[in-house]
Formats: C-alpha cells, structure tokens, sequence
C-alpha cells in the first residue's frame, strides 16, 4: 500500500473504533490526527479544544504568520512545503546561540528564553509547545502579563514534572488553545495537531 493509502485506511478504522465521539466536524479530524499518531484512543476523552481554536489556526496560517516550535522535533514534523502557498514558516529558537546566551545570563532555561525572545513577534502567530512545560507556563506568563497575543497555543508538553500544571493553566485563558489533560503529549502529537490544521486549511481554499 502506498503512504496516503495507509493513512487513509487508518483513519477509517480510528473512525469506526471511536463510534460516537462527540466532537463537532472541525475539531474531529485535529483528535483523529493524533490518535493516529500514538494508536492511543484516550485523547478522545483527554483532549480539549477552545471553540474557536480551530477558525484562530487556520486563519493564522491562511495569513502566512509564523509558527514558532518549543523543540525541533515538532518543527520538522510540520508539514512546512505545505505552508508556502500560504507564506507561512516554522521557527524553533532552542538551538539558537543567542537563545543560550540569553538562558546562561538570566539563569533561565532555553525553553523559557526562547519564548521570551519571541513575544513581540508571536501576535497572531502559533506557539506550539510539545516538550517543554517551562516553555508553556512562560508563553502563559508573558499572555497574562499582555505582552503577546497569539492567535493559538497549542500546549502538549510531556512528562512528569508541571506538564499537567501547565495545561491546566492554559486551561484558564482565554486565548484559543488545543491541548489535553495529564502527563501525556509529545512533540510528535503536537506536530500532528499542526498538520491536521495545514489540511484543513487547505481543503477550505
């Protein structure tokens, strides 16, 4: 079978095990993509949406902002050649030099320089956060605090340690979110929330 073959199939079997799931026809292929990529069926029940996430991503991306990653895991999971008709990019700052510096002089860590270094260009942007809970409390931080306002978060950080609180918090704002509650997430789930918007967005034209 060929990729898209698979992937078709696959998702027809995630259709016929989920049954019921509730979600409306805009946020259901975003939980269907990342069902798909962890063959774990608990997002369906794990998974919150903001109502209007989905209309805040496909605008931002439609309009060609900038999506900034919190690992390069999950940017080079995003299907970028498919944001160039929009003129959209993927930026992660983790392994910048300047990003390093900022984190040494400030006794902070990368992931939250990163965002601090972002902030005034993040307006109307995405901010996708797959790793690193201190980045998403940061981004939660600066928002709060009216110093950027992204058009979406998307906030699946993994792990043990404040990935749960800072989805929580999230939770909380009222800026468009996608993320989900517990422990789990992943860089590869977030990239695939990213990837489920790129489609949409281009099936709507």
């Amino acid at each position: 079978m060929k990729p898209h073959e698979i992937e078709r199939k696959s998702f027809a079997i995630i259709d016929e095990e989920a049954g019921d799931h509730g979600y409306p026809a805009d946020q259901w292929p975003i939980v269907r993509r990342m069902i798909h990529t962890t063959a774990d069926f608990e997002y369906i029940e794990d998974t919150r949406i903001h109502p209007q996430a989905v209309a805040a991503g496909i605008g931002a991306i439609r309009s060609g902002n900038v999506i900034f990653t919190d690992t390069n895991m999950a940017r080079v999971g995003i299907r970028q050649h498919q944001l160039e008709p929009f003129g959209g990019k993927v930026r992660c700052l983790m392994a910048d030099e300047q990003i390093s510096r900022l984190a040494a002089e400030k006794g902070i860590t990368r992931a939250k320089a990163a965002v601090d270094a972002v902030v005034d260009q993040l307006d109307n942007g995405i901010y996708v956060v797959g790793n690193a809970p201190t980045a998403l409390l940061r981004l939660i931080e600066r928002i709060r605090q009216g110093q950027t306002r992204p058009a979406l978060v998307i906030g699946l950080p993994v792990g043990f340690v404040n990935a749960a609180e800072s989805k929580a918090e999230l939770l909380d704002l009222d800026t468009p979110y996608i993320t989900n509650v517990g422990r789990k997430g992943g860089s590869n789930v977030a990239a695939a929330v990213v990837n489920a918007l790129i489609v949409q967005t281009r099936s709507d034209g």
